[in-house]
């Protein structure tokens, strides 16, 4: 069966909405924090000389990029149909080539061409290193996009904090260009101490951050849900977390070829005043944001609330729905969503959130929204009459329901 095919049956069997399989991603340079609801006995997986799995891609279009050995279609999500006992599959890259605005929009499809974003959860045993996501104009020198993301720290899967719930963000005001410099040049010395420029910032579940391009950042040890552009491109610049030394490869990971080894390239790519902004937790830490009256939706059985809405890249929402409530929500675009709690049904669809998931196993939490199905209003029913339903949704550039306040 053709990918356009699967990919038009799936629609039209899910009334709008497809069903994803999970997206599993390793990383060498990191520990699994072991919050992802994967079986204790499938973190290795992929084999020990690829890493831990760390990381679980939602509604991905974007290939990860993990070197050489990087398997077929890492961090791709496929749309799984069931068709007479048969089980059926079609990248969601390819279904959003085929179907268009039919299943993102007309508006993302005629700007964008394809789905420009993705999340992810990346659950760490320790931080990661003090690293940067390039703005277009660097990104673009080595064909890439910029890459602005977003944190949220979903409760549900924070019940330990890891062996540091505290990220580094920015630079110190007061820093100089000089010192980060030679920061930088030490990075093959070992400890290049880079942290000891900047500010860490305990985190706190149920909260989160928005964090531009250009902007330096050492995510803490909670495991985390992170809408962000569809990209991967980054640069480490701490060459030390914990006892971890980073390759140096990763410190000129997306330099162009010719600007390979020159220092003052990497600190162009700071964006010195947003880094060095004394007021940067006001401006860039979130709290969920009711999207109406908190009692006008609890009268109506649910709550939904903005968790990240600092970004014109994407946006995201946790939705609960309470115990034996059954309710339609509406939304101006297309989504993934990823069940974090509970069980119910949404639309025809059964949804759960498992307690344990084996590697290769597929799941019912997690789901795209097509734009038409989002406007229609999707139908949600919470049978328990003790545990809510609760998800979170990912959503494209420029939500039409978002107003940003700057």
């Amino acid at each position: 069966m053709s990918a356009k095919t699967i990919a038009g049956r799936a629609l039209e069997q899910g009334k709008g909405i497809v069903r994803l399989t999970p997206t599993w991603v390793p990383r060498s340079f990191c520990v699994p924090g072991r919050r992802l609801k994967l079986h204790p006995d499938d973190y290795y997986a992929l084999g020990g000389v690829r890493g831990g799995i760390d990381e679980r891609w939602f509604s991905s279009t974007t290939p990860a990029d993990n070197g050489p050995l990087t398997s077929p279609n890492e961090g791709l999500s496929f749309i799984v149909m069931e068709n007479r006992g048969k089980t059926e599959k079609v990248l969601l890259r390819d279904a959003v080539a085929e179907l268009k605005g039919a299943l993102i929009g007309d508006r993302i499809w005629k700007k964008h061409g394809r789905w420009p974003m993705y999340s992810k959860f990346f659950d760490n045993k320790g931080a990661l290193p003090h690293h940067i996501h390039h703005d277009d104009k660097h990104a673009g020198l080595v064909n890439q996009l910029g890459k602005p993301e977003a944190y949220y720290f979903p409760p549900q899967v924070n019940n330990h904090g890891g062996d540091f719930p505290y990220t580094f963000f920015g630079i110190q005001p007061g820093i100089t260009k000089a010192q980060v410099r030679e920061a930088l040049v030490n990075y093959t010395q070992g400890d290049n101490k880079l942290t000891n420029l900047s500010a860490a910032y305990r985190l706190e579940p149920g909260t989160g951050w928005d964090v531009p391009p250009g902007v330096l950042h050492a995510p803490g040890s909670l495991c985390t849900y992170e809408p962000q552009k569809a990209s991967d491109v980054f640069a480490m610049y701490q060459s030390l977390t914990g006892d971890s030394i980073v390759p140096e490869e990763l410190l000129w990971k997306d330099t162009p070829l010719n600007r390979k080894g020159d220092f003052d390239y990497l600190i162009d790519v700071i964006d010195w005043e947003q880094n060095t902004d004394p007021d940067f937790a006001k401006k860039h830490f979130m709290r969920p944001k009711p999207v109406k009256p908190l009692k006008a939706m609890q009268a109506e059985g649910y709550i939904d609330q903005w968790i990240c809405y600092k970004s014109t890249a994407f946006s995201a929402k946790e939705l609960t729905i309470l115990p034996g409530a059954k309710v339609t929500i509406k939304d101006a675009a297309a989504y993934g969503l990823i069940v974090m709690q509970g069980h119910g049904r949404m639309g025809v669809w059964d949804i759960e959130s498992p307690a344990l998931i084996r590697f290769g196993q597929l799941t019912s939490d997690e789901f795209f929204v097509s734009e038409s199905a989002a406007k229609a209003g999707v139908i949600i029913s919470n049978p328990s009459k003790t545990d809510p339903l609760v998800m979170l949704k990912h959503f494209g550039p420029d939500n039409p329901d978002l107003v940003i306040k700057k």
